[in-house]
């Protein structure tokens, strides 16, 4: 019985181990972005609660980034994030604050929920909108930003729109508004907070920029005056202007 009992857990081993090579446990692969390398390991673990096999990916930001830092302040990306939200009609000013709220302009976020990249996207949603690498800014950033559009379309509401971004549109539609989840509720104040905060930034730079384009006054030039001379009924000059 003993060296059946070996037997069969040494089987057991093999097929285990076989198995996660055949689905690529420990597979190390390069996530490019601007100005910038991390790289993403594909590691295979069983599920406590299932005993199925999942697979997960971690991803390390570039070599020798400070701990805390904002990768993505790269202007390259800021650009993006401007540029996309213009071509899709979505508000800059609503993605950054979405944006900084979710993963501090960090591009290898991941959260405990499993959403990933700048925009926090779920996996559902980065294949809903054809995300091939979420960790990609780019990719990213685009689909995120569709998202968006579609929930501020859908509700007619940038509110009810952040309120959708984190907590689900059917959420939002089942409970006719914000739903009442604690990290909802904080997470609507946050981005409508700093939303407000960036279009009052923006709005006072473009009236500097206003200003700055207008042309300086010139100053006042005397004005032309005429010069009368007459004289009086007793044969006395006089000289007015005029």
């Amino acid at each position: 019985m003993r060296f059946c009992s070996e037997n069969i857990a040494r089987t057991a081993l093999l097929i285990t181990a076989s198995t996660l090579a055949a689905l690529g446990e420990n597979t190390t692969s390069t996530l490019t972005g601007p100005s910038q390398t991390a790289h993403a390991v594909s590691v295979v673990r069983t599920d406590p609660r299932t005993g199925r096999l999942v697979r997960r990916i971690v991803v390390s930001p570039p070599p020798g980034a400070p701990a805390g830092s904002k990768p993505s302040t790269d202007p390259t990306v800021l650009a993006v994030i401007d540029d996309t939200a213009q071509k899709l009609e979505v508000s800059p000013e609503l993605v950054h604050s979405v944006i900084e709220v979710e993963s501090n302009y960090n591009p290898y976020a991941i959260s405990p929920k499993g959403a990933e990249g700048l925009m926090q996207l779920m996996p559902a949603t980065a294949r809903r909108f054809g995300v091939t690498n979420p960790f990609d800014p780019r990719q990213n950033i685009e689909a995120g930003v569709r998202y968006l559009k579609f929930l501020k379309e859908t509700f007619q509401d940038d509110r009810l729109a952040i309120a959708a971004y984190n907590a689900g549109e059917k959420a939002v539609a089942r409970y006719g508004g914000v739903p009442p989840y604690p990290e909802t509720v904080d997470y609507v104040a946050k981005v409508g907070q700093k939303y407000t905060q960036a279009k009052k930034s923006a709005e006072t730079r473009k009236i500097e920029s206003k200003a700055a384009e207008q042309p300086a006054p010139k100053p006042a030039e005397d004005e032309t005056r005429h010069v009368i001379a007459y004289l009086d009924t007793e044969g006395r000059l006089h000289i007015a202007t005029r």
